[in-house]
């Protein structure tokens, strides 16, 4: 029993309709990194959920510490030493860095004012621990997601966790923060903190894990050390088959500019020209902060440009707003989809179809179209949930990363901008994105890609251009395409 600081015995975990958990044990040793994997929706926010308190189980016992857990919330569950960083962001945008950071740790003087002077410190302390450079005074709105999840991870870097749980701590970080973060990790461990790792990215559970466990449909598949595991026995367990080459072939059958962007500029981009072709998926590769999502933002209209001009099939274009992108057939789907891609409290239906509605002649919406537009999307991207009119905030990342992809297949969009496609998305769930990306460039359709993944960026792109500091520095096409090329571009090495 010592050697556990956490177990679950037998949990199961039941909503109207779905059975989350079933019958589920789990245990975590002191110490540990104990990688916890599986497709979108087989129960690992789920069992995270019961472990931090913001869900009690159906049945089972859950003990910690050699202690059985009854009426547990999250206040009990902090106070026991256990952290969370979550996959969806749990940060208050209006409030600065530091103030995040010490949100109900408060370090106060003897007169009772909070020492903010001392807060400064520590936090400029914590944040050098990160190797990256934030201002400790700016605001979490105006940092990008991959800068919010530095943020998250620098919050429980000086808390005295027993336990600290990881959800796809990596997914919007580069190869460069990731390296960052696994040193800390690491030196976690060697405290004796034990962690629960979550990630879809297998290679990095490789790197890291002393064990593994895999779930699949509320179910425990296989708990094993890492040492007799491989990665093909992992995806075969994770998806009940095998999986198949991970980056379908697409054979690109690439025309003229369809979309050409000559010296766009705003705060964050300087002087961008590039241009698009049809039937082709362009990579935008870079480092964070390098401009990637900013020149994305500004051609649909997100954010203002200063000057700059853009050409859609020959002809000048103005556009001022995302709406002013829609109506010239241009889909975004965002790296933020929780703050930005996504109606979180309404229905799957509507989410699906808010963006095309406008697309529809008169002032009623065909409810009958809509149902079978919306039905044909739900088994196109293999969505799992129990009904079109589930709220949207109830489903597990991947699927709402899906229900984000249908709403844009719905416009019919010729021209789609992917950032971070498949940022929180199982293997499995990966390989139907990419095949469908192969599909529509296949149809003659355009795709600007932004991914920090550099498998994905070279195993989907026809063409990469690398952006540094704002600008676009480099292209690479061919036999020249490579993660090494990459990265000497974007880190001016």
């Amino acid at each position: 029993m010592n050697d556990f600081i956490l177990q679950m015995k037998n949990v199961t975990k039941r909503f109207p309709g779905v059975t989350a958990l079933d019958n589920v044990s789990f245990d975590l040793k002191r110490g540990e990194i104990h990688a916890l994997i599986g497709e979108n929706g087989a129960g690992k926010s789920t069992l995270i959920k019961i472990v931090t308190g913001a869900q009690n189980q159906s049945e089972g016992t859950v003990v910690f510490d050699g202690v059985p857990v009854t009426n547990n919330d999250p206040t009990k569950s902090i106070n026991r030493g256990i952290s969370t960083i979550y996959q969806e962001l749990n940060l208050l945008p209006l409030l600065s860095v530091m103030d995040n950071i010490f949100i109900g740790r408060e370090i106060t003087k003897s007169n009772g004012l909070l020492d903010r002077k001392k807060m400064l410190e520590i936090c400029n302390d914590v944040i050098t621990q990160l190797g990256v450079e934030i201002n400790p005074k700016s605001l979490i709105r105006d940092l990008s997601v991959a800068y919010q999840q530095l943020v998250e991870i620098a919050k429980v870097l000086f808390t005295e966790s027993k336990v600290l749980i990881m959800d796809e701590p990596t997914a919007p970080l580069t190869e460069n923060e990731t390296e960052i973060l696994f040193r800390i990790i690491r030196k976690l461990k060697e405290k004796g903190v034990s962690i629960i790792y979550i990630s879809h990215k297998l290679d990095e559970v490789f790197q890291l894990a002393d064990r593994v466990t895999v779930l699949r449909d509320g179910q425990l598949i296989k708990t094993m050390d890492i040492g007799d595991a491989t990665k093909d026995e992992l995806i075969k367990f994770m998806i009940g088959r095998e999986l198949g080459d991970q980056y379908p072939p697409h054979i690109a059958d690439i025309g003229e500019p369809v979309l050409e962007i000559d010296e766009l500029t705003n705060n964050k981009v300087k002087g961008v020209s590039l241009e698009l072709k049809r039937g082709e998926i362009l990579g935008i590769a870079g480092l964070v902060g390098s401009g990637r999502t900013e020149m994305a933002r500004a051609l649909f209209g997100a954010d203002r440009k200063r000057k700059g001009n853009i050409r859609l099939n020959g002809r000048y274009i103005n556009i001022k707003s995302p709406l002013d992108a829609i109506k010239n057939g241009i889909g975004f789907i965002t790296e933020d989809r929780k703050r930005q891609g996504l109606l979180l409290n309404q229905t799957i239906r509507l989410n699906m179809t808010f963006s095309s509605l406008s697309s529809e002649k008169g002032p009623f919406i065909k409810k009958k179209k809509e149902t079978s537009l919306c039905e044909d999307l739900w088994k196109k991207l293999s969505i799992r949930g129990y009904s079109l009119m589930q709220k949207v905030v109830s489903l597990s990342g991947g699927n709402q990363q899906k229900v984000v992809l249908a709403k844009w297949l719905a416009t019919h969009s010729d021209i789609l901008i992917f950032d971070e496609p498949t940022r929180g998305i199982d293997v499995g769930a990966k390989r139907e994105i990419y095949t469908l990306m192969s599909q529509m460039v296949s149809e003659g359709r355009s795709i600007i890609m932004i991914s920090s993944e550099m498998p994905e960026l070279i195993g989907m792109s026809d063409r990469i251009v690398v952006f540094r500091e704002g600008e676009l520095v480099g292209e690479l096409v061919g036999d020249d395409i490579s993660q090494e090329n990459i990265l000497k571009m974007a880190a001016n090495y």
